[in-house]
């Protein structure tokens, strides 16, 4: 069964990368950048977004925190998920890293990734 939380990033790769580590099937959507006031709300529409727990996680760059602070304005509830600055982006950043950042905001976790 499909969890309930959806997990918000920018990318492609990034939900690529986030896929291979997570043992659970996930909801992640991917904004591909910043968006427009409609698509915005057509994601909450169609997501049920304001009904259900969600996480934010995007590169730690001028655009990611502009889409991260857009996010956090719509979605007051949605928990912020940050990756070390040092890395930048969500896809460069190693997967065991990526994985132990996931863990504590509970997501499970393929067992190969927590070393």
């Amino acid at each position: 069964m499909m969890d309930e939380r959806i997990l918000i990033v920018e990318g492609i790769t990034d939900k690529k990368q986030i896929n291979k580590i997570l043992k659970d099937p996930v909801e992640i959507l991917c904004t591909h950048g910043t968006l427009g006031i409609e698509r915005m709300e057509e994601l909450i529409l169609d997501y049920n977004l304001d009904h259900r727990p969600v996480f934010i996680l995007v590169d730690e760059d001028y655009s990611g925190n502009k889409l991260r602070k857009q996010l956090s304005a719509e979605l007051p509830h949605a928990e912020q998920i940050y990756i070390d600055k040092a890395f930048r982006e969500v896809a460069a950043t190693p997967e065991p890293e990526l994985a132990r950042v996931l863990l504590k905001h509970h997501f499970k976790i393929k067992p190969i990734y927590l070393i």
